[in-house]
């Protein structure tokens, strides 16, 4: 199997439009793609800066002479999950006619959308991507080509790779910040890079607050490491 990360811009979907007029996000979480008649059915996070702009972003989605159906599931404060229904777009209809299929959920922003998409051939690849590049603007940020015990592996220990995906996600927006400037900066290696001082004075807080957001982050980080290993274990021993 191959798997493609790619960054995409489409001239015809109604999600990318979108947010090029409107500051607004749409995280795909499910999604069924009816190729006879030419549709994709979606259902979507959409998530704004504030209430007006995610009130905005969606009725400029609605508006789309490509979107066939757009309705609220919930909706609180500046975050919704809708279900939509859009004609396919040309992007699609490449990928599907030359054998790809989706791999991953799809992530749309300032006007780019992430994909993830598979083939099984080298020959199917080249001939999709070809064909993309007639209609849209893309670039191929990750390409990985994985066997059938690669593939076993990535399918048998999902469970434990996606505990520690939500210890990361459980990181506040300071911890997660934190914790990347100090591991860029050296603060892990041997010797320190920085310091809890140096740290300090670029976020313009007191040492003991970065070091309560480091050891916050580091216990959250190794509980889920732990909690991934644990899962991993079990699944050994059966």
């Amino acid at each position: 199997m191959i798997d493609l990360d790619i960054d995409m811009r489409q001239y015809d979907c109604p999600f990318i439009d979108t947010t090029d007029d409107v500051d607004i996000a749409f995280s795909a979480v499910q999604w069924q793609l009816d190729t006879g008649a030419e549709k994709l059915e979606t259902r979507l996070i959409a998530r704004a800066d504030s209430r007006g702009a995610l009130d905005d972003g969606l009725r400029v989605l609605r508006e789309h002479p490509n979107m066939r159906d757009c309705y609220i599931l919930s909706k609180r404060d500046e975050v919704a999950q809708i279900g939509t229904k859009i004609e396919q777009t040309n992007a699609m209809r490449s990928i599907q006619r030359n054998g790809g299929y989706i791999t991953g959920p799809f992530q749309i922003e300032n006007g780019r959308e992430r994909w993830h998409v598979g083939f099984d051939e080298d020959e199917d690849e080249d001939h999709a991507l070809a064909e993309l590049e007639r209609h849209n603007d893309f670039s191929v940020e990750d390409r990985d080509q994985f066997g059938p015990s690669t593939l076993f592996d990535l399918l048998e220990n999902s469970e434990s790779a996606m505990r520690l995906l939500e210890g990361c996600r459980s990181l506040t927006e300071t911890e997660r910040k934190t914790f990347e400037v100090a591991s860029r900066r050296g603060y892990y290696e041997t010797p320190r890079g920085t310091t809890l001082d140096e740290l300090a004075d670029h976020f313009g807080v007191s040492k003991t607050a970065v070091s309560m957001n480091l050891r916050r982050t580091e216990r959250k980080v190794l509980q889920a490491a732990l909690g991934a290993l644990e899962r991993m274990d079990e699944r050994e021993a059966l």
